[in-house]
């Protein structure tokens, strides 16, 4: 280490290292031991249920030895300190974990798919939508995302390294940048006293810095859209709270989408001496490696005065096709502050100029000019500083922030320019980087209030424990981090033959947008319906207008055919890649040209999937339900019409009711059902009840006669078929499985009671049979799978034995069990879903450390599966169940501020409902 700060003041910590120590006396204030069950006065009363086990909370913060609780940090969030490490260490699903009788089975679709692998890498040269040979490895660090919807994703870790990467649309690349790091110097009577790297980690680059910062006195707190730092920096008397924040905001469709992010260090400094305190935030020029490659990156300082108020920084141009984009770190100026930088420096070399630099005055020298474009190889990275005087006993905020211009983008096919939403309001010729750092730094504060006011109800309310607050948030990082994309639609570019039925398709799409997300960041595919389905609630009850557009693109899908032919992975039959008045799997992938050529996925031939057309019926449904647009369901009846007409193929002996295929036709792709099952049976009758209903909206007599009888006759044949006097059947064959219990057996009735439907005239499933099949799932799938403590299986044997009959039977989907926990609060077992939901939440988020990156999957030992995965924004189907029971009697619930809902008096089937959203 090369510096001139005295060792004795210089304080790092790390285990093993004679030559860096950890001072004993820190203070005489007792440690904090901080839980997400907040304190005591921020707690439930007495007489409520006791939701709050603290154990696993306390042991993320077990390590923390400082007394600093940090500046207005909230009480409620997922915390941990970064000095902990998380004991258990899992591994991606892999082949080898496949038990010997299900490598069997699959033997054929191994070999096809290592023929098609081997196609797509080696002479394509292009990425797998799903590569079984190489998921993403086990990294527990990450933490909120910076971003909008829509416009790329930059995760920062809970450590504090900028980690996960989504600019290029879709594609993430997950490394750790040495180079982008915050660094506090601090000045005592004219005199650099402190200066740290707030990194913890030893780089082999940059060694002049000073690095290992001692994680023990630093945590780090998550409450998506907003994030905490906590330093308590030892023997300086100063603690530092970073508060990172990023425009998500409910029914917002402007700010909502800017691709930036806010960092305000608020510094207290409870010594009596004056303090001269300077931040560094310094970034590199792209990812380094490949990124920086081709060479020809240069960085320019900016200054942006607008309304009274400047905005200095630095602008990294990164002109690398196909997808060039700028990058702005910049900081607020004001009265008590000082803005400095550098504009290039080496991130690959020892770092010594720019450290030597800000330890001399706690300023950098400010060159002025571009820098030279860097050669082919090299890398280039720039620092901005702000720095301000601190009295005794006093607190400064200095503000940066970080945004980025990539405002038109190709998919990896390259056939065609798309213009991300922001566009619409900043630009889109690559300009706008200053501009959209002025306006975050200019507006975050009034965004913080519009995050508090939208949060608050949930975070005030001490019936709701604590666990499930920090949940419902945090899992919202999906919404942007499932690379996602929010685009123009150009009026020239909707077919008049396909939408000339939909009235409000044009102005849906051309006001609001074109929306994509991805299954996951494993499982490459935008908009997979199947799963959306579970997804959904987060969508429709935060950004109604953004579902809606949604659907337009899956009705609009759903006319278009494509006939080229493929051999599917699975069964190797040869068949379309998408037939007419069929609901796709999926919009595309990212990686190819989405919109245009859909159904990426080819391991299965979804047309004759079952719960596809279902699920789309009952989202046009529910979507209605709580939006109250009328237009939007005449739009969608005839396209509903069309797929449930498809799907009466599937009723083969004409009693009322659909039959799986015999293979793995549905949602859970590897787990094979036949005749007529739980699952598919009960999406089944959910969605001819609701056909009923759009019929009598729509004024359609026979066709709700028509689905009348069907419905009547579908309901007898499914409690004789299925139910067994405890639950109903995984499925009617004679295999051994198919008496097996099934988690998300009442995934129809769940819908249903979404929807306003499923009790009293609408009833469709008897109601003490689904209370009898919850009450047993919870026995058995919950609390007699690994102690109760890991959520519901998927699949479980009658006597207690997980079943294992498929590579996902015996898994945990996360997804799958905060709609299962909807379901039980919707039945009145209120308890019983919070406890199941929770199992969940303690397992990924405290246990296995997989923070900001839930997984689809995971099995009661060694494996998870399919990382960051989209299916658990369900819990947002739990808040909407708690909503519903609150207003339950004479009122009806409508998407508007506040958490997602409103509430109305109730009216009759054909009057319509005002929507209470902004628009």
């Amino acid at each position: 280490m090369v510096t001139c700060v005295p060792v004795s003041e210089q304080i790092s910590c790390a285990e093993g290292d004679p030559q860096v120590y950890c001072p004993e006396d820190i203070g005489d204030t007792e440690a904090v031991r901080a839980t997400d069950c907040g304190s005591p006065e921020d707690g439930g009363s007495h007489n409520e249920p006791d939701y709050c086990n603290s154990e696993d909370s306390e042991q993320l913060m077990a390590s923390y030895e400082g007394n600093a609780r940090g500046y207005q940090v909230p009480p409620f969030g997922w915390r941990i300190c970064l000095a902990h490490e998380f004991a258990e260490k899992r591994k991606p699903f892999q082949a080898n974990n496949v038990s010997l009788s299900n490598l069997v089975k699959h033997f054929g679709m191994g070999l096809r798919y290592l023929k098609w692998w081997y196609q797509k890498t080696q002479v394509e040269k292009k990425t797998p939508f799903i590569d079984m040979f190489n998921s993403v490895p086990l990294r527990q660090i990450y933490g909120c995302p910076l971003g909008g919807i829509g416009g790329g994703t930059i995760t920062r870790g809970w450590r504090g390294q900028f980690c996960r990467w989504q600019l290029n649309p879709g594609m993430y690349q997950h490394q750790t940048v040495i180079a982008d790091q915050f660094t506090v110097c601090l000045r005592r009577n004219g005199r650099t006293v402190y200066q740290q790297v707030l990194s913890l980690e030893r780089p082999s680059v940059l060694r002049s810095w000073n690095w290992g910062l001692c994680g023990y006195f630093a945590f780090y707190h998550a409450l998506y859209p907003r994030a905490w730092t906590v330093y308590q920096l030892p023997g300086q008397s100063v603690t530092l709270t970073c508060r990172q924040i990023t425009p998500i905001l409910p029914h917002d469709y402007q700010d909502s989408c800017l691709p930036v992010g806010v960092f305000v260090w608020d510094i207290e400094n409870q010594g009596d001496e004056t303090l001269d305190v300077s931040i560094m935030f310094s970034m590199r020029n792209g990812l380094g490696g490949e990124d920086d490659a081709p060479g020809g990156l240069w960085n320019e300082p900016f200054c942006l005065q607008r309304d009274g108020k400047t905005v200095q920084g630095l602008l990294l141009h990164h002109p690398s096709p196909p997808n060039p984009y700028t990058m702005a770190v910049a900081a607020r100026c004001t009265a008590d502050t000082t803005v400095t930088h550098i504009t290039a420096f080496d991130p690959d070399s020892t770092g010594q100029q720019v450290w030597q630099d800000l330890l001399q005055d706690g300023q950098l020298d400010s060159p002025a000019g571009q820098s030279t474009p860097s050669k082919k190889g090299e890398g280039v990275a720039g620092a901005v500083c702000i720095s301000s005087k601190l009295p005794p006993r006093g607190r400064c905020c200095l503000e940066f922030s970080l945004a980025w211009d990539m405002p038109r983008i190709m998919f990896g096919a390259k056939g065609q320019v798309h213009y991300r939403r922001y566009t619409r309001f900043f630009g889109s010729d690559g300009d706008a980087a200053p501009a959209l750092s002025h306006y975050a730094l200019c507006q975050y504060a009034d965004w913080e209030k519009r995050i508090s006011a939208w949060q608050s109800p949930v975070l005030d309310d001490r019936s709701l424990p604590a666990w499930y607050k920090s949940a419902l948030f945090n899992e919202l990082y999906f919404l942007a981090d499932g690379g996602t994309v929010w685009l123009e639609v150009p009026e020239d570019s909707l077919p008049e033959e396909l939408g000339g039925n939909m009235y409000h398709l044009r102005p849906i799409l051309q006001d609001y947008g074109r929306f994509g997300y991805l299954e996951g960041q494993e499982y490459r595919m935008y908009n997979t319906y199947d799963v959306h389905f579970y997804a959904s609630f987060a969508l429709v009850m935060l950004w109604p207008k953004l579902e809606l557009s949604l659907q337009y693109d899956m009705a609009l899908a759903t006319f278009k055919e494509d006939l080229t032919h493929r051999r599917y992975l699975m069964s190797g039959v040869v068949a379309p890649v998408k037939r007419r008045n069929v609901i796709p799997h999926d919009i595309g992938d990212p990686d190819d040209e989405p919109w245009l050529r859909v159904n990426a996925y080819l391991i299965h031939d979804t047309a004759d999937w079952k719960d596809l057309n279902l699920k789309f019926v009952l989202q046009v449904y529910r979507d209605y339900y709580l939006t109250g647009d009328q237009g939007f369901l005449k739009d969608m009846w005839p396209v509903c019409l069309a797929v449930m007409e498809s799907e009466m193929k599937f009723d083969k002996d004409q009693d009322g009711l659909i039959e799986n295929g015999g293979y793995a036709d549905q949602t859970y792709d590897g787990w094979v059902a036949t005749g007529p099952s739980a699952y598919c049976g009960g999406l089944w009758l959910a969605a001819v009840a609701v056909m009923v209903q759009m019929a009598v909206l729509c004024g359609a007599q026979d066709v709700q006669d028509k689905f009348s009888s069907i419905l009547c006759r579908g309901r007898e044949a499914y409690e004789r078929l299925l139910w067994n006097g405890r639950y109903y059947n995984y499925d009617s064959s004679s295999q051994p499985q198919s008496r097996s219990i099934m988690s998300d057996q009442c995934a129809g009735q769940w819908f249903l009671r979404a929807c306003g439907l499923g009790e009293g005239d609408t009833e469709v499933f008897p109601t003490l049979h689904v209370v009898r099949a919850l009450q047993t799932i919870f026995e058995l799938n919950v609390q007699a799978f690994a102690g109760g403590a890991m959520g519901a299986v998927n699949g479980m044997q009658p006597h207690g034995v997980p079943d294992r009959s498929s590579v996902q039977s015996d898994e945990v989907w996360v997804g799958v069990v905060y709609g299962l926990a909807a379901t039980m609060i919707q039945e009145g077992l209120t308890q019983e879903g919070f406890q199941t939901a929770e199992g969940c939440y303690r397992t990924v988020w405290e246990r296995l450390g997989l923070a900001f990156q839930t997984p689809e999957a995971y099995c009661q030992q060694q494996v998870f599966r399919s990382l960051a995965y989209m299916r658990p924004l369900s819990i947002w189907a739990m808040q909407l169940a708690l909503q519903q029971q609150q207003h339950k009697k004479g009122s009806r619930p409508v998407v508007t501020h506040g958490t997602g809902l409103s509430t109305e008096p109730e009216c009759g089937p054909k009057k319509s409902w005002t929507n209470l959203s902004p628009e």
